[in-house]
């Protein structure tokens, strides 16, 4: 049998490939292509102007008195665009999608289309595939903005035709004032007018008809990451957008000398309280929509019953119609106000289209015109339909056609053919209204053929992913019940070889055939190579006479306790109080109720004390509220913790030598370093005069320094407390300098709970020697794999929320990185996040070597047992429901995946860091 190196590679690249099928699974590309182009035929504007406040609530916009905690606030904080909402334009919502970012809004909001999640693994700054856009079937888009955004819309455009202004990527900084890259936008914009009048060409161009122009302003982002959507810089930041708005119509007006332009303004995304955003939270997905100008109807009285509901009826607009949308619907409202070609990939509906509520256009055909929009953007939908159909009919072996399009109840012509020669009959017959009504149904019917083919292959995928996730719990059992296997091959084997062999050539024939996805060949291949492992070295012991020995009543009990525990810490996923109940348990119900008089006194009265102590501590922090404000206090209070709890430690561990006090010196005067710049740092940053650069190099230099220092030490140890006591205290200064509230307090109760977990099992479990040939699996075991699978999503909800993608607070980071770069900004969030398994890895370590069990014993279990939570979680995964529910069932299958992964890598680190300890003590 292999080793356990090579189960941990082979676990590794299972779990990082089946991440990959959810989005296979769940979220397919909507990008085809090969479609025919359709357009109204007519124009109601020569120009539009889109104009995107990224990072924009809806409710923050609108709302009067919405930062009443500021003496003179203004009661109205936008006048100009709440003027337009009153006298000459229409508004509304428009409902966005996860993820909230800023990358698939603009996609949304430009292209008419929802990218599929997966994209974001490929970089949201560049396509991972050429999408149409507004700005390609433009005459000339003319864009000015953030590097981040502008380049993918002229990516794949035809050439010369999307034109960009973007200021460098330095200009995003966090620490500065960023209504500068907004108003930055605006100068650029009254150039490109001041040039026009001195190059004849450029002039020209501008006066074109279908004109785009596009300002993207990135201020309100950044400053409500920096200081969070309810502060009065984003405030502030509000009325510097509202005046842009209003100079940028004084600029148009003043150089076309004509009403003949749109004027579309929206967000690609809100902000949640925090000041963060990628999940589903409403904060983040209702931003507002308004829209004047040239073809754009104006205020309309409510209607009956109401257009308000809570959210609406605080902003003072209750008189007037609010009319919302989805995000994909704007790019079909922009196209037909310039009379372009739709994106081809669009699947937006215009508001328009249905004939029993108001939309936004007031075209000069009236009804005939909004009844042919209907119809094209009917002949959109099912263009993108086809293409797919033909692609789904062309490859698959079997092929199910979708019924409601694809029906012949009259002769050889398909249902959607019919239906649309059906529309244009009732448009040559002036019925505006029905022609409109019999769109709107079809394109809800082409939509759902839409969903119908990208999730064709779902139920395939999700049987693939069932066998092999319950085929991997098969795989790692071979691995601790090894030493019960029988040796040997067998006739079974040679039949087990040949069936899995023949099953996984048949599938990838297939897949050939159907031109499937190169991934789905690696899908397949994991729960063949499983399965036939299983079976081939485990049919003999499952044949033999061993299995009559087994205990039914035992192994039954044994399955409701792996089973229930693992589903209370699926259902802690959105209920954090299980966390603190399972504290609760494990430290007060299960020493009274499970441990014998003599387990009693083998523990000791101190030891259970600290243990129950140490756990109901812990149990505090999965209690507390996630929307945390940065609070000084608290984090130096933290430093001043982990400080006392080493000092604690220490006295309680005995003689140490002096090459050791020393090291903890250094290490105790780096975390005070840490505590002293933190302070400094935040109190700059809350003054909003920047970063110190003395800071920031003092703070890389105390948290490169300190984070290395455990890894490249070489000092002596006396046992494996001073080494988790060297870590310990080499990740002090990560929880001052990246923390915001309580992760500090959280490091230390969680530290503290882990030192006490291993003196209280090898206090349980009586001493035998070291096991010399192999692990011996015991029903104990699983008890202490299940703590350990605890501690490690404890690990994780210590210090963020797993409920929200969002939740990992960003501006401990601008202490370090105060100018926009997602990549470190994210590689010192996943540090901080994985910095407590280093500490639950050597302790882990520690205890399978104080049980005197061989390495990653113990671990062998948590493999076979762990992927019960992810196979329920990636049945949990949905495309459908509130965009909060879509973004949290991707979040918690990806992060029970990763999850495993951490634990194993780290595990690895743990008995490498170790290794030098127990090997000393052996030889000893």
């Amino acid at each position: 049998m292999g080793s356990t190196a090579q189960l941990l590679i082979i676990g590794l690249l299972f779990h990082l490939v089946f991440i990959l099928s959810v989005f296979d699974c769940y979220f397919t590309s909507p990008v085809v292509h090969g479609m025919n182009s359709f357009n109204v035929g007519s124009a109601e504007a020569k120009r539009l102007v889109l104009i995107v406040g990224d990072g924009l609530r809806a409710d923050l916009l609108f709302e009067p008195n919405g930062f009443p905690a500021y003496p003179g606030a203004p009661k109205v904080v936008a006048p100009h665009l709440r003027s337009i909402v009153e006298t000459r334009g229409a508004f509304g919502i428009s409902h966005t999608r996860v993820p909230t970012e800023s990358r698939p809004g603009h996609v949304a909001i430009i292209g008419g289309m929802y990218e599929d999640v997966s994209a974001v693994a490929k970089g949201w700054k560049t396509n991972p595939v050429d999408f149409d856009s507004v700005f390609n079937q433009s005459s000339h888009t003319y864009s000015f903005g953030s590097p981040d955004i502008l380049p993918m819309f002229t990516r794949g455009a035809v050439p010369n035709r999307v034109k960009e202004w973007s200021y460098d990527e330095d200009a995003e900084d966090f620490t500065q004032d960023a209504t500068n890259l907004d108003t930055w936008v605006l100068e650029q914009l009254k150039t490109l007018f001041r040039n026009a009048t001195l190059d004849a060409q450029l002039n020209s161009e501008l006066r074109a008809d279908k004109v785009v122009i596009f300002l993207h302003l990135l201020g309100l982002d950044t400053t409500g990451h920096s200081y969070r959507p309810h502060s009065p810089e984003y405030m502030n930041n509000i009325r510097v957008v509202d005046s842009i708005v209003q100079q940028t119509e004084t600029v148009i007006s003043r150089f076309y000398g004509d009403d003949d332009t749109s004027f579309i303004f929206t967000a690609d995304h809100g902000m949640s309280v925090i000041g963060n955003h990628g999940d589903g939270n409403p904060d983040s997905t209702r931003t507002p929509i308004i829209a004047w100008g040239k073809g754009v109807r104006g205020p309309l009285p409510d209607s009956v019953p109401s257009s308000h509901d809570a959210y609406s009826r605080p902003w003072g607009l209750g008189h007037l119609y609010r009319r919302d949308i989805e995000q994909a619907d704007i790019a079909a409202l922009m196209a037909t106000l310039i009379g372009i070609d739709w994106p081809v990939n669009s699947v937006g509906v215009l508001p328009d289209v249905d004939p029993t509520r108001p939309g936004y256009i007031q075209p000069h055909q009236g009804d005939e015109m909004l009844a042919k929009a209907a119809l094209v953007n009917a002949k959109v939908i099912l263009e993108n339909y086809r293409i797919q159909h033909d692609i789904k009919r062309t490859h698959k072996i079997h092929y199910t056609p979708f019924g409601p399009l694809e029906g012949h109840d009259n002769g050889d012509e398909p249902t959607r053919l019919r239906a649309l020669r059906d529309i244009e009959e009732l448009v040559n017959q002036k019925d505006w209204f029905s022609a409109r009504q019999k769109s709107l149904n079809l394109i809800g019917t082409g939509l759902e053929g839409l969903r119908y083919l990208q999730t064709y292959e779902r139920t395939l995928l999700r049987s693939i992913a069932t066998f092999a996730y319950i085929g991997w719990a098969a795989y790692a059992s071979l691995f601790v019940f090894e030493s019960r296997l029988i040796a040997g091959a067998s006739r079974a084997s040679t039949s087990v070889t040949i069936t899995t062999s023949f099953i996984l050539v048949g599938f990838w024939a297939a897949f050939y055939l159907e031109q499937a996805p190169w991934t789905y060949y690696l899908y397949v291949v994991f729960p063949c190579y499983f399965w036939q492992q299983f079976f081939s070295k485990g049919y003999p012991w499952l044949t033999s006479s061993t299995l009559q020995s087994i205990r039914v009543g035992s192994v039954l009990s044994g399955t409701f306790l792996v089973v229930g525990s693992l589903m209370s810490m699926v259902v802690a996923y959105t209920h954090r109080s299980i966390w603190s109940i399972g504290f609760v348990v494990i430290g007060l119900v299960w020493p009274a109720v499970s441990w014998s008089s003599s387990d009693k006194q083998r523990v000791g009265a101190a030891l259970r004390m600290r243990w129950g102590v140490s756990c109901a501590i812990a149990a505090i922090f999965p209690l507390l509220s996630v929307d945390q404000s940065e609070n000084l206090m608290l984090i130096v209070f933290g430093g001043i913790a982990l400080m006392t709890s080493a000092g604690y430690i220490l006295r309680h561990h005995g003689p140490v030598s002096r090459s050791l006090k020393i090291l903890f010196g250094v290490q105790v005067l780096l975390i005070v370093l840490a505590m002293i710049i933190t302070t400094s740092s935040v109190r700059s940053l809350q003054a909003k005069t920047g970063l110190p650069l003395i800071n920031q190099i003092s703070g890389w230099i105390v948290f490169t320094v300190s984070s290395l220092l455990p890894f490249v030490s070489r000092v002596s140890h006396s046992g494996p407390t001073t080494k988790i006591l060297m870590t310990f205290l080499g990740l002090g200064p990560c929880f001052v300098i990246l923390a915001i509230s309580v992760e500090g307090l959280f490091f230390v109760a969680y530290s503290i709970t882990l030192l006490a977990w291993i003196d209280v099992e090898a206090a349980l479990r009586p001493a035998r020697p070291k096991q010399s040939n192999g692990y011996h699996f015991q029903a104990d075991d699983l008890r202490i794999v299940l703590f350990f699978l605890f501690f490690v999503q404890i690990g994780f909800f210590g210090t963020g929320n797993v409920a929200s993608i969002s939740s990992f607070y960003l501006s401990p980071v601008y202490r370090l990185i105060p100018v926009f770069n997602p990549f470190y900004m994210a590689a010192l969030l996943v540090f901080k996040i994985v910095a407590p398994y280093l500490i639950l890895a050597l302790a882990f370590a520690t205890l399978t070597y104080r049980l005197h069990l061989p390495p990653f014993a113990l671990f062998l279990n948590a493999l076979m047992l762990t992927d019960g939570m992810t196979l329920t979680f990636f049945f949990n995964v949905t495309d459908t429901g509130s965009w909060l529910e879509i973004g949290q069932t991707i979040s918690f299958f990806v992060v029970t995946s990763l999850l495993l992964l951490w634990s194993g890598g780290i595990c690895a680190i743990g008995e490498y860091m170790m290794s030098s300890i127990t090997a000393k003590e052996h030889t000893d």
